[in-house]
């Protein structure tokens, strides 16, 4: 059944002009009358509304039943990650998504090679939260992980968390596996550097401020696949996945 994100209210009996990006997927799928889709808001659980009318730019539903049913994590993880190259960020951000991220922080970081201000920013800021949609969408979770807006990494690493950080280094003595089986799950943020990864500086200061330096074990990760393997490895090591 095809599952839509739905940004307003929902309620079983309720009849609604779905959102227009909603309505044009209904057309790109051909969907007809009296079809049935999985909405959701955000807010927890789902809704399954059937099409009552399709026109050419809107489409209406009706919302039938409601179901408790949730896809999240018992615990949270957040990744931070340095902005890579070209769309790196894309994927990351889809992957991180699929993988249970409850919370996305895009870093500029000393050695970033792509540097985004102003309206770039901006805009950027918009095409992942759209990406976010979609991987909510596509992989069952009713909840949104929230993406945070790109920080400058020295003053987001200077910020009070109560969550244990973590930052991914080659340098790092300790394994993030060997750490991780022998605690509890629990709240992390993942912290990834660019291409090149953080400079001796950011990591000593990251360091300064609490954040625990593990590896990835005896291999040098990319950017782009150090934080899903680290997603990967927690929910497994924590029976999640």
């Amino acid at each position: 059944m095809p599952r839509f994100f739905c940004p307003q209210a929902l309620s079983i009996g309720a009849s609604l002009v779905l959102p227009d990006h909603v309505a044009h997927h209904v057309q790109v799928l051909r969907l007809q009358p009296g079809d049935h889709v999985t909405l959701f808001n955000g807010e927890g659980g789902e809704y399954t509304a059937t099409l009552t009318a399709i026109e050419k730019k809107r489409a209406h539903a009706e919302v039938k039943t409601f179901s408790p049913r949730e896809a999240e994590l018992p615990y949270a993880l957040t990744l931070a990650q340095a902005l890579p190259e070209g769309a790196k960020m894309d994927w990351i951000v889809e992957k991180a998504v699929e993988l249970g991220a409850t919370a996305l922080v895009p870093l500029a970081a000393q050695r970033c090679v792509v540097r985004l201000s102003g309206e770039r920013a901006e805009k950027k800021q918009v095409h992942w939260q759209g990406i976010v949609q979609s991987a909510v969408e596509q992989c069952g979770r009713n909840r949104l992980p929230h993406l945070a807006e790109l920080s400058e990494f020295r003053r987001w690493i200077a910020q009070s968390d109560l969550h244990r950080r973590i930052l991914l280094s080659p340098r790092g003595e300790q394994p993030l596996s060997g750490w991780a089986r022998h605690h509890p799950p629990q709240a992390v943020t993942l912290i990834v550097g660019p291409e090149g990864g953080f400079n001796e500086e950011e990591e000593q200061l990251a360091c300064a401020q609490g954040a625990l330096m593990l590896s990835m074990g005896p291999r040098v990760l990319r950017t782009e696949t150090a934080g899903m393997a680290a997603l990967s490895a927690l929910n497994a090591i924590w029976g999640e996945m």
